[in-house]
């Protein structure tokens, strides 16, 4: 095993000598990604559920929800990222299996979740919208958490940076098809240990997710319709998504086009587009009963 510390933020002073990505108990080994992953889901699913109460809302009916949603969402995220990482998969079709390893996209559990979500709810007779509204409060609590994941993993970090928040990474942990030319042409040695400097974007993600769920809980008493909490949460999710994911070296790719950050300018303007259309037709519906007066 090599020796030195195994995660460095060097201009914040701040040095991890041994992180690594497993634990055991009683011989079985445990990946820290998974149990980060899975503290993320339990986290998202009691904010969910707070919200339903404060709100009023049939708190069984989020319990067995999440249910299906959590199993979906984790289907979900990981077809969408074996799809697109084929390569890395299709000759050992066996590690698709392999979760601990981590490769999970959450644009994948996004899109899983809000359908599982809408079959749900058409089945319940309940509101769409004041699900989803619900709904993502627990999805970004659970993204904010679950990135920290990709911390331990070693992964979801951009290119080279000298800036405030730069991190370096042992090489040979890393896996190597992220190392981009620029990245090691400004590959670190110390005490004979070769290191990366990166942008750590899965600390950018998270912070920004902070931001994104403060403002959304600001917002939600005083939202104008059911669903607007959740067009905000793709807006705020997919400012951050875009720009972020630009800096990233593992996107998931169709030929040089980056499908998460093109996914998220479309449902910006997606969104946008929708919370204009309805508070447009609100005003009109307001105008109509006024005139009729």
């Amino acid at each position: 095993m090599l020796l030195g510390y195994s995660i460095a933020f060097p201009h914040l002073g701040i040095v991890i000598e041994h992180l690594n990505k497993t634990f055991s108990i009683f011989h079985f080994s445990i990946a820290y990604y998974g149990l980060i992953i899975g503290i993320g889901i339990a986290a998202g699913v009691y904010m969910a559920v707070r919200e339903a109460k404060i709100t009023g809302q049939n708190v069984d009916n989020y319990y067995d929800f999440a249910l299906y949603a959590v199993i979906f969402s984790i289907i979900g995220a990981r077809i969408y990222y074996v799809i697109f990482e084929w390569d890395m998969y299709k000759n050992n079709l066996l590690s698709i299996f392999n979760l601990r390893a981590g490769g999970l996209a959450i644009y994948g559990a996004v899109i899983a979740a809000v359908i599982t979500l809408v079959v749900y709810a058409k089945k319940k007779n309940m509101s769409i919208g004041l699900m989803m509204d619900t709904g993502c409060l627990g999805l970004i609590l659970g993204q904010i958490i679950g990135r920290w994941g990709n911390f331990v993993n070693r992964e979801a970090f951009g290119g080279y940076t000298d800036g405030l928040f730069a991190m370096q990474i042992k090489k040979a942990e890393v896996y190597s098809g992220y190392i981009t030319s620029q990245i090691a042409e400004h590959t670190i040695l110390v005490d004979g240990i070769e290191y990366i400097q990166v942008h750590p974007t899965f600390l950018y993600e998270s912070l920004w997710n902070i931001g994104v769920l403060v403002l959304l809980m600001l917002y939600r008493r005083h939202k104008k319709f059911n669903g607007e909490v959740f067009c905000f949460y793709l807006i705020g999710y997919g400012l951050g998504r875009a720009w972020i994911e630009g800096l990233r070296t593992d996107q998931l790719t169709i030929g040089n086009v980056a499908v998460s950050q093109v996914l998220s300018v479309l449902l910006v303007v997606a969104a946008t587009g929708y919370v204009l259309f309805r508070r447009n037709k609100q005003k009109k519906e307001l105008w109509e009963k006024l005139l009729d007066k």
